[in-house]
């Protein structure tokens, strides 16, 4: 798989990568640790060599079998991994990065990432001028080699510009969800941010394999997606049911003709979450799927079936 150069930075990562929330297991149902492992080295052997944690996926529990999976093939991956809410003060992204180091069982991260902004989730509101100090700090230390962040607005994206370099966003981003075209996408393309997109299979929807009806685990994160929920879930299908001749003329799945619509994107990546090894070479096969340009404005159109009717100011 062809790597892409990430921003302007040094780092090179696949237009696919292996996501980890699931991991973690906090949040997810029925995930095994050797299963996660064997997931992470299947992509890896596929050719997705990025893989996208953090510290607060299971406590550190995502990044430490990310470690178990590739530790031995560490100078033949990227690590992208993320700075929580919580801890955005000076201090607390030197120890945090540090944590991250000692559970990726590395000396450097490729990809460190502001998770959140300060203030989500009840945190303290740290000046954004401090955590990127910090960041750059660790940066000439050669700890980290690029500095990311994560659900920031593109006012967000501005202010922490103007204290260092980000090379990529994080958004949430898929076929069913492109609120990041109305608001980052311009200024990303314009300062040549990459665009990391995460959710890129909407939690599982864009797959087809949910149907009407379908009840979650509440311990499940998807169970309140509104998404998943009432016309939205309707209008899902309905988009669905147009992209499932596209997929089978260029014989792929769903999932897959979803993925190499977004990394055909202006600066996209997709993080591709896996449980199980045939995922992950699943995930890796799309990178080959070609999209014309008349395939990307039909998926596009079809896509909108869903979209036009979104609110996005939450999701969930």
């Amino acid at each position: 798989m062809e790597k892409r150069t990430l921003g302007t930075s040094d780092v090179k990562i696949t237009p696919i990568l292996t996501g980890t929330w699931q991991a973690g297991k906090k949040m997810w149902v029925g995930v095994e640790d050797t299963n996660s492992i064997k997931a992470i080295r299947a992509a890896f052997e596929a050719g997705i060599t990025t893989v996208d944690t953090a510290e607060v996926y299971g406590d550190g529990h995502s990044e430490r079998i990310v470690a178990q999976a590739l530790s031995d093939v560490r100078d033949q991956v990227e690590y992208a991994t993320k700075v929580f809410a919580n801890h955005l003060k000076y201090n607390q992204v030197i120890e945090s990065c540090n944590h991250s180091l000692k559970n990726l069982r590395t000396d450097y991260i490729d990809l460190y990432q502001i998770h959140c902004p300060a203030g989500s989730f009840n945190s303290e509101v740290v000046p954004i001028e401090e955590t990127m100090n910090a960041l750059n700090h660790l940066k000439k230390q050669g700890k980290i080699r690029a500095i990311g962040v994560s659900n920031f607005s593109k006012t967000q994206l501005e202010e922490a510009s103007q204290y260092g370099r980000i090379d990529s966003l994080q958004p949430h981003y898929s076929l069913f969800w492109r609120y990041v075209e109305k608001d980052a996408m311009p200024y990303c393309i314009e300062h040549k941010i990459a665009i990391i997109a995460y959710s890129p299979l909407a939690q599982g929807l864009l797959t087809g394999k949910f149907e009407a009806g379908h009840k979650f685990d509440q311990q499940d994160n998807r169970a309140n997606n509104k998404l998943f929920q009432g016309e939205n879930f309707e209008r899902a299908q309905q988009a669905l049911e147009k992209l499932r001749p596209i997929a089978e003329r260029h014989n792929c799945t769903l999932a897959q003709l979803a993925l190499a619509w977004l990394i055909a994107q202006p600066q996209s990546h997709a993080i591709a979450g896996v449980r199980y090894p045939e995922q992950a070479t699943a995930n890796a096969q799309a990178s080959s799927v070609q999209l014309s340009t008349e395939d990307l404005n039909q998926i596009d159109v079809i896509g909108r079936i869903v979209t036009d009717h979104l609110d996005y100011t939450k999701l969930m």
